[in-house]
Parts: C-alpha cells; sequence; structure tokens
C-alpha cells in the first residue's frame, strides 16, 4: 500500500497558544485578569460606521472584486488628508478582507515561491514569514538591505516594512525609508509597507498634537514622485476599532494592483457590500478617530509610568498601541512574574530571535482595567538583579 501525504501546510503551532498556562496563572488574582497581550480593541464601534453598515445590510448581490469606485475616491482623499499622499488614483487602490490575511498571502498574490527572497523587520509580526511559508519562498530578518549577502539580495522580490511597528512602536523616518526604497528598487523588489497603526502617532510622531505626520510609504519625499513597486496597507481595525469587520484597503502601484484584482476576479476574498460601506463611513470622518486615540493616549499616560516605576526598560514605542519592555531577564521569566500579578502580556520572543528578553504590553484594555494593572505594577518589585 502507498503511502499518503500527510493533508496540512506543514505550519508551526500559533505561538499565542502557549500563553494557556499564564492566563490560569492571572485568572486566580482576586481582583481578575488584566489582559494586556493583544491589540483587540475593547471600545464599541462608532455609531457613525454602525448605521452605514445596517443601511447597507440588503445586499442580495455580488460585491465587486475591485470595490465600488466611490470608496475607492473615499480611500484616495483620506490619503490626501491624513497622509501626505495626494493625486493618488482609485484604479490603485483596493479594500481587502483584513490587513492579516491579505499580509499572508499577498506573497502568493505576487507569484513568489522557492528561490525567492522576503525580507522583513528583525522584531516584526509572526504573519510575514507564514505568508514567506505559504508560498514556499525564504523569509529573511533584518531592517537593512545593506546587511544582506549580495547572493541573496539578487534573490530578494518582496520587502515589508512596518512603521509604526508591531511589537516595538518604532517609526521609520522618511529618509530611511527612500534609502530602502531606492535599494528595492535596485534589485527588482516589491516595497509593501503595513502601516495600520499611522494614525496612532505619539511624541514626537502626534500629527494632531504638533509632531510630525507618521511617513507613508507613497509619500513622494519616500517614493520620489512614483509609486512603481511600492504598495501601502493600512488597516481600520485599530483606528476605527473595526477588527471585527475585517475592513483593510491596500494602495499604490497600478499595474501590481490590475493584478491582484485579477487574482481576486478568480480567487474570491471579497470584501462584503455592507463592510464597504462602513468603510466608506469610517474614513469619512476623523472626529472618531480623535476620540478614540484620546482614549489610547490616556491609558498610555497611565500605563507607561506604572511600568517605569517597577523598574522595566520601555524602548521605542513613540507608535502604535503597545510599549516594548525588558526586565533584563528571560521573556518567559518576566510573562511569569506578571501573570502572578493578575497581568497578561505578550512574550518579546513571539516577534523573532532579537525580541528575546521583551515582552509587549497593549494600550487597548478599558480604563477600568488599565487601572487595575497600573496600581499591581506600582505596587510590586522586580526580584532582585533583574533590574534592566
Amino acid at each position: 500500500m502507498t503511502p499518503t501525504r500527510p493533508f496540512g501546510l506543514g505550519l508551526p503551532d500559533y505561538p499565542w497558544d502557549a500563553m494557556a498556562p499564564y492566563k490560569s496563572i492571572a485568572a486566580r488574582h482576586p481582583d481578575g485578569p488584566v489582559d494586556l497581550s493583544l491589540g483587540t480593541p475593547v471600545d464599541p464601534t462608532p455609531e457613525v460606521v454602525r448605521e452605514a453598515l445596517i443601511r447597507s445590510a440588503n445586499a442580495p448581490g455580488y460585491p465587486g472584486a475591485h470595490g465600488p469606485v466611490a470608496l475607492r475616491e473615499t480611500i484616495a482623499r483620506w490619503f490626501a488628508r491624513r497622509r501626505g499622499v495626494g493625486n493618488l488614483d482609485p484604479q490603485s487602490i483596493m479594500p481587502s478582507v483584513g490587513s492579516k490575511e491579505l499580509i499572508a498571502w499577498l506573497p502568493f498574490m505576487l507569484g513568489l515561491g522557492p528561490g525567492d527572497v522576503i525580507v522583513r523587520p528583525r522584531i516584526a509580526y509572526p504573519t510575514y514569514d507564514i505568508g514567506a511559508t505559504l508560498c514556499g519562498a525564504t523569509a529573511v530578518a533584518t531592517d537593512s538591505l545593506e546587511e544582506v549577502d549580495p547572493a541573496v539580495l539578487r534573490r530578494v522580490r518582496l520587502v515589508w516594512v512596518n512603521s509604526p511597528g508591531n511589537p516595538t512602536g518604532q517609526v521609520r523616518d522618511a529618509a530611511s525609508m527612500k534609502a530602502l526604497v531606492a535599494k528595492a528598487r535596485a534589485v527588482g523588489a516589491v516595497v509593501a509597507s503595513d502601516e495600520c497603526y499611522a494614525e496612532l502617532g505619539w511624541d514626537p510622531w502626534d500629527m494632531d498634537s504638533g509632531g510630525q505626520r507618521v511617513p507613508c510609504v507613497l509619500d513622494p519625499e519616500v517614493s520620489d514622485g512614483s509609486n512603481q513597486g511600492l504598495l501601502s496597507l493600512y488597516s481600520l481595525s485599530k483606528q476605527s476599532n473595526l477588527a471585527g469587520y475585517r475592513a483593510a484597503f491596500v494602495a499604490g502601484d497600478d499595474k501590481i494592483m490590475a493584478s491582484l484584482v485579477n487574482t481576486r476576479k478568480h480567487a474570491g476574498m471579497i470584501v462584503p457590500s455592507p463592510i464597504m460601506a462602513a468603510m466608506e463611513a469610517a474614513l469619512s470622518d476623523d472626529e472618531h478617530v480623535r476620540v478614540q486615540k484620546a482614549s489610547y493616549r490616556r491609558r498610555r499616560g497611565i500605563l507607561l509610568p506604572a511600568l517605569q516605576s517597577l523598574g522595566l526598560k520601555i524602548e521605542h514605542s513613540e507608535a502604535g498601541l503597545y510599549l516594548w519592555a525588558t526586565a533584563g531577564q528571560d521573556t518567559w521569566q518576566t510573562v511569569q512574574f506578571l501573570a502572578e500579578l493578575g497581568i497578561i502580556v505578550g512574550p518579546g520572543c513571539f516577534y523573532g530571535k532579537a525580541g528575546e528578553g521583551y515582552v509587549r504590553f497593549s494600550i487597548t484594555g478599558s480604563d477600568e482595567r488599565v487601572a487595575a494593572a497600573a496600581t499591581r505594577l506600582e505596587a510590586a518589585e522586580l526580584p532582585e538583579g533583574n533590574r534592566p
């Protein structure tokens, strides 16, 4: 009898499953657990968005693969207003079923495969590596193409940028992004910039408080006036509390976009019509974003000094929904210590070897839960010898 090949893609176990025992420890805290591990929004979806969803609930027909022109025009106006990218052709924009899904499948949709190299940040969201695995390409972790061996560099077909970064909150300035774009273009690689935290910049990247705008890969200062080989990915999960809607979009190179739209016509993964109507409403209203950011600013202002009072060292964290911290010890020791305080965090080692020794705190908890975590942190002491 011929042995059969096992079914499945052979992907690694989902890393967050390893948190189960620490969640159990935290659950025993007398005041209940405080889960600061995931960047899951907990505040209500804005009313303006929910109303648009309800108005569009009668949707008996199939949605268009490219999305309605009205939505794409709204996205183009949003890019001009919030990201410093004017005159973006609506044809070069496509809504997507979430950004994680697009990140995972983009290498495959670009036609990458065995022999191709995908570059992703040293400390990075694990889905970049999963995208390489799904198409059989090789992932290389680096923040600079100058560090890539010339023989490997010739095989680089896709370069991921994540700014503001997850989990570090680090922002790449326009000059460094421009240099990376030029180097990628020189070897014929696409640059895909995951920018889903761009509206959540803190000092000095808080545009609404007089700071700088977080640079977009499509900004002429970065792109040199051409979107060739460039893609900007954005999600409404963070700025508009739409994680449950799976509402995102991609914009950039018009030839690449035409190919992606054609693939969608064949393979599906089309955004539902009511969700696209909700996206249009969300991107037409800046006020709810300002309100939500104010909530995150308040929670960050409570949690950050509490972490510092405990003796944790905070690195980067100048944008996004996270505080990237180290206690100067093994990641899992810190995870255990915090779990005993009833606080659940994200292990830094989930984000690559360079994340060893770090943990990630999310500021997406409710006001009450973030305040509870701060009280526990301020009353606690790190074990002797473990201060960074």
